[in-house]
Formats: C-alpha cells, sequence, structure tokens
C-alpha cells in the first residue's frame, strides 16, 4: 500500500535552535510560478520558476512562530495541514500600514527561513490568507510600536523544504529562481 511507513527515526542530535529569522512574500499570481520538485524527493521543491519576486521581511529573533497543523479523519478519509505563521513586525510606519493592507487583500504564498537555514514555502496551492493581526502602540515606552500578523494557509501537505543546492540562504533563492526585493 501506498501511505506504509517507509523509514524509522533515530533521536537527532542537539545542533538546531528554533526561531524564524526572515519570511519571503511572492504574489500569488506572479507569472513565473513554476514549481518543480527534486527528482527524488517530492517533498523538497527545486526550483520556484524564474525570476519570481519575493518581498523579503527581516524579523526580530523572539516573538515570530511558523507551526503546521494535520487534521485527518477516518471517516471522511481526508487529511489537511493548517500552515499558520505569526509574526511581529517592529515600528510603525506608513509604507508598512499600505503593504500590509496589499498583504491582507491578497494570498501571497510565504517562504519562511529559520535560523537553521531550512526554507520552507507556505502556501503552495492555496496561498495563505490573513486571519488576524494588529496595530499597536504599547502602554508603556518599553512596549511594542509595531505590527502583528497571523496568515493561515490550508493545504493537502506540509509546507515543503525549498533547497536548490544554494552553499547560502542567498545563494538557495537565486538557484531556486526567486528575485529578492529587500526592504529599508
Amino acid at each position: 500500500m501506498a501511505c506504509d511507513a517507509t523509514l524509522g527515526r533515530l533521536i537527532p542530535c542537539k545542533d538546531v535552535v528554533g526561531g524564524i529569522k526572515n519570511i519571503y512574500f511572492i504574489n500569488d499570481g506572479d507569472a513565473g510560478i513554476s514549481i518543480t520538485y527534486d527528482s527524488s524527493e517530492t517533498d523538497r521543491i527545486d526550483s520556484i520558476g524564474t525570476a519570481v519576486d519575493a518581498f523579503k521581511y527581516e524579523l526580530a529573533t523572539d516573538g515570530n512562530n511558523f507551526e503546521q497543523s494535520e487534521t485527518t479523519s477516518r471517516e471522511t478519509g481526508t487529511s489537511f495541514q493548517t500552515q499558520t505563521l505569526s509574526i511581529t513586525l517592529k515600528k510603525l510606519t506608513v509604507a508598512d500600514h499600505k503593504e500590509l493592507k496589499l498583504i491582507s487583500y491578497g494570498r501571497p504564498k510565504v517562504i519562511i527561513e529559520d535560523y537553521n537555514q531550512n526554507l520552507f514555502l507556505a502556501g503552495l496551492e492555496n496561498g495563505c490568507d490573513v486571519t488576524g493581526g494588529t496595530t499597536v502602540t504599547g502602554s508603556s515606552m518599553g512596549e511594542l510600536s509595531g505590527y502583528t500578523l497571523t496568515l493561515e494557509g490550508k493545504e493537502k501537505i506540509r509546507a515543503n523544504f525549498c533547497d536548490a543546492g544554494g552553499a547560502t540562504v542567498a545563494a538557495n533563492l537565486v538557484a531556486l529562481g526567486v528575485s529578492v526585493t529587500v526592504g529599508t
């Protein structure tokens, strides 16, 4: 049967850390998107397309989270993933107001870069929807003046690893066919 387990798993070394370093928004309708998978692993994307525009958002070290939860039903024979990205962006600006509004109106695909140099593509087929967020200025000087945003994608499978063999994250993004626009 095609859904039988094929590998075991040992307890891994303690050589990783949690956290999200950067995210990259890709507009859902980008004409350059053409996903291809590694020939031996369908859970690993080795090309996102050609000249796919991505907009980089640098994140603070804490307060950001990417989680995937699986929902399965024996009764209906269904299985899907809910991909939830929660981010905090420091500082309120007019430009950010505009961009976050546009992101909220769209269904972007999101590349998540963690602190282990892994890249994941959330919203592969259906994009991600903004499901909540705040614009906040705290009650004291040491509190957040910025934005929180929650995006959610519902997909058939977990967010794929993206790996085109680049030696660095930047080289990997270029090899994946992604053109990154960095903010100011």
